[in-house]
């Protein structure tokens, strides 16, 4: 499902009540930029506005759908997204910046190790949207220690021996 799905649901008449922080509401790089993108508009009435920007907040708030909420502000990779059975939107025409894990390596490093290149690139390629997800639910929704799952994690896509 994608944001151009949601703007035809939106503009159809669906029934959409989105919960985000003041600053995802107003910012134009936020919800502003995906209405002026994808040709849809939000009224004050299908808004709840919030002061932080706890995603974890706003994602419980759609899936129990506190006060019809529906729709919320997220990161694709929050953990607890999957874990509450809710549904990133894919943004075909890149309104937003995607924010991926990216390895950096000193210049001077990476002259004198070049190798270095070829073993965390893969790494990195491997850690896609759904992967991302489920690592994050094990430590922000499971309570597991982050260096752990790192681990775990390394070892079973075979990037470390166990």
């Amino acid at each position: 499902m994608s944001l151009e799905d949601f703007a035809v649901y939106v503009n159809g008449g669906g029934y959409v009540k989105l919960i985000g922080s003041e600053e995802f509401v107003t910012s134009p790089a936020a919800l502003p930029s995906f209405q002026e993108a994808y040709g849809f508009s939000l009224s004050s009435n299908q808004l709840l506005t919030v002061s932080g920007g706890n995603t974890a907040l706003t994602e419980k708030a759609a899936a129990e759908g506190t006060d019809g909420v529906n729709a919320a502000m997220a990161y694709g990779t929050d953990g607890q997204v999957a874990a509450l059975g809710l549904v990133v939107l894919s943004d075909p025409l890149g309104a937003q910046p995607v924010y991926e894990p990216a390895p950096r390596v000193r210049g001077e490093v990476i002259a004198e190790y070049p190798e270095i290149a070829d073993i965390i690139n893969p790494v990195f390629e491997s850690l896609g949207l759904q992967t991302l997800q489920t690592l994050n639910a094990k430590i922000a929704v499971e309570g597991q220690i982050a260096m752990d799952v790192a681990e775990e994690y390394l070892v079973s896509a075979g990037f470390l021996a166990e």
